[in-house]
């Protein structure tokens, strides 16, 4: 499992135009512990880098001449197929946080920066990255140690656009037909964390706060269900899920969700009802009610979620490692955000 070792020793990677600014940030993470960090301040630089070092987190200005933070999450999402961006936003303008989110953006830290919120944010960010890569190479490997595939169609993986007999050698026009549909259903699903936001746009505009506690409740969301993912995944490179079990696996999972969200929700609550008291807001209670409320149901699900999504892969015949994290990451993101929003607008109006 991932410890504080691995998560100090992870590939960071700083882009800021202003010189200050990249000082002020590798003095941070350089006292905290920190030892693999670079730093650019020209954005255009930013993809070759992360294609030829992939930073397990990429800290990035917004506000840039010639080529603004936007664009440049556009070309990493090129390089980063599985949907998972490990991009840290530095935005100044609250505006700027929900749309870098919307684009793509695991989390987002303010100017003027704040030590304490920019280490915290790093730490978690890292955590659950590692967390990620650590999954896929757990199943790699026990796929290789029992030279098992998933197999069970034809056209294994036509789902994500590669094929088995896709080769170095197959032509540009053949690749682009098997790999483009898939760039295709991934657009899609990335969309619908944006509309679930346009859906409850009332709602952020008059509880701004809830923004702050957005990306943390994704990244717990996600962590629960990668953890589900995990065993989900040894269970069934090993065979040790047999037929008929499915039902007391999801039961297992929504339980570990219910009483992880709980433990964790308590703590998120807390932290909820001290930020909107010090913001002076009478619904304090309230908020915290509704993070509580939220994280346990987005818990759950996402538990769930990470049980569910492989076996309905498998099921259909598509390779449950390859696809399994990109429609996770999708259903936990669409839970956190209909949870928290959703009973945001209900109990507080």
């Amino acid at each position: 499992m991932i410890n504080s070792a691995d998560i100090l020793a992870g590939k960071i990677l700083i882009v800021d135009d202003r010189p200050a600014n990249v000082v002020l940030l590798e003095r941070m993470l350089r006292g905290a512990g920190y030892v693999n960090i670079t730093s650019t301040m020209e954005p255009g630089e930013v993809c070759a880098l992360h294609r030829a070092n992939h930073y397990d987190l990429i800290l990035l200005d917004l506000k840039m001449p010639g080529m603004d933070g936007f664009q440049v999450m556009e070309g990493l999402k090129e390089i980063e197929k599985g949907s998972y961006l490990p991009v840290l936003v530095i935005a100044a303008e609250p505006d700027h946080k929900l749309r870098a989110l919307k684009a793509g953006a695991k989390d987002f830290i303010s100017k003027p920066l704040d030590m304490a919120e920019v280490l915290i944010r790093v730490y978690n960010m890292l955590e659950v990255r590692l967390l990620h890569l650590e999954t896929r190479k757990l199943y790699d490997q026990l796929v290789v140690e029992k030279q098992q595939s998933f197999e069970l169609t034809a056209l294994p993986g036509t789902m994500v656009g590669v094929e088995k007999e896709e080769r170095i050698a197959t032509h540009w026009r053949r690749s682009l037909r098997l790999r483009h549909p898939w760039l295709q259903i991934n657009l899609l699903t990335s969309l619908l964390g944006g509309a679930i936001v346009l859906l409850f746009q009332d709602t952020v505009s008059r509880l701004l706060i809830l923004a702050v506690f957005v990306p943390i409740l994704l990244s717990q969301a996600t962590n629960t269900g990668s953890q589900a993912l995990a065993i989900t995944l040894r269970g069934l490179a090993l065979r040790e899920l047999q037929p008929g079990r499915e039902k007391a696996l999801l039961i297992k999972e929504a339980l570990l969700g219910l009483l992880n969200g709980v433990l964790v929700g308590l703590v998120a609550a807390m932290a909820m009802y001290a930020a909107a008291t010090a913001q002076h807001l009478p619904i304090a209670f309230m908020l915290s009610v509704v993070v509580f409320f939220a994280m346990i149901g987005s818990c759950i699900i996402s538990g769930m979620c990470g049980a569910l999504v492989p076996l309905v892969l498998k099921r259909f015949g598509t390779d449950p490692a390859t696809a399994s994290s990109i429609f996770l990451t999708t259903a936990a993101d669409a839970a956190s955000l209909v949870m928290l929003l959703g009973l945001a607008a209900i109990l507080v109006g």
